[in-house]
This record gives structure tokens, sequence and C-alpha cells, in this order.
């Protein structure tokens, strides 16, 4: 997908793709982004069946009630482990050599707590999540003036704003 995004033909398949992964990062490459999968699995796992133990022994008595309790709880736990699937898939394709895992389209990151960190700070960690919305940040010039964000008129001087509500 990264290198259809960039309308390259760097991988023409399964074998150039394995040496130049290996080449590049050695077998460690083919590790990238394990680390944040395996945790939001084992998340993932371990709220729903908590969650999902406490409703039906706890909470709710009806056993035909009961049946729908996993499948909603486990919605519930993919949706707040989501965040680890986006670390994930742009852990492996950072610094892969495609534009799309390049500056100025992706930094270089150094780890997975890194790539955490920094998604979380542009609020980009549930990227991808909507199916039928698509959120977008707009860029922001930042200058002695109130923040303006790109594309927008800057708003006139509180003394002219007056004459416009007139």
């Amino acid at each position: 997908m990264a290198q259809f995004v960039g309308n390259e033909d760097t991988y023409s398949g399964w074998y150039s793709a394995l040496g130049d992964v290996m080449d590049r990062e050695g077998i460690l490459g083919f590790f990238a982004g394990v680390a944040p999968r395996v945790l939001g699995e084992v998340l993932t796992l371990w709220i729903a069946s908590t969650v999902t133990y406490i409703i039906n022994n706890y909470l709710l008595e009806d056993s035909e009630v009961k049946q729908y309790t996993s499948p909603i709880v486990n919605l519930m736990a993919t949706v707040l482990t989501y965040p680890f699937s986006v670390v994930t898939a742009t852990m492996i394709v950072t610094n892969s050599g495609l534009s799309a895992g390049s500056p100025p389209n992706m930094p270089h990151y150094t780890g997975w707590i890194d790539c955490w960190r920094q998604l979380s700070r542009e609020h980009a960690l549930k990227r991808g999540s909507s199916m039928m919305f698509r959120y977008y940040n707009n860029p922001v010039i930042s200058y002695e003036a109130p923040v303006t964000p790109v594309g927008l008129p800057p708003a006139p001087p509180l003394d002219q704003q007056w004459k416009y509500n007139w």
C-alpha cells in the first residue's frame, strides 16, 4: 500500500522485498512493529474477556441477552486498542525506503514509543478508525496574531470587526 501511495515500484515481488528489508535493516527489520501489535492484541483479549466475564456473571441474568455481550465488548475493546494498530502500521512503513515512509511524508522514528508520542501530539492515533467520516487536522500558520487555519482569511482587527457586523 505504501508503494501505491508514492507511485513507486521498489518491490517487484516477495523475493525483492525480503532482500531489500534484509539489506536495509537486517533480521530485525522483519519484526518492525511487533511490540505494539502484541501489546495491543494482549490488551484487547484481556479487556474483552474480563469485561465480558463481569457483565455475564454479575450484571446479566437473561441467557438470551448474554450471547450478545461478547461481540459488543470485543468491538469496544478493539476500538480502545486501535492506536496500537496505527503505531504498528506506521512502524512497518517508517524508514522503509519508500517515499510514504520517509520525510517529508513521515519522520523516521527511533522506536514505537517515539512513534506513539509523535502521533499523540498530532492527534493521529485514531486516524483511519472511522468508516463513515474522515478526520482532518488543518495545518496552522502561527505568527503574532491569534492562530489562523491555512486557507481562511485572517480575522480583521478588533476595531474593524464592528463594521462587518452591521
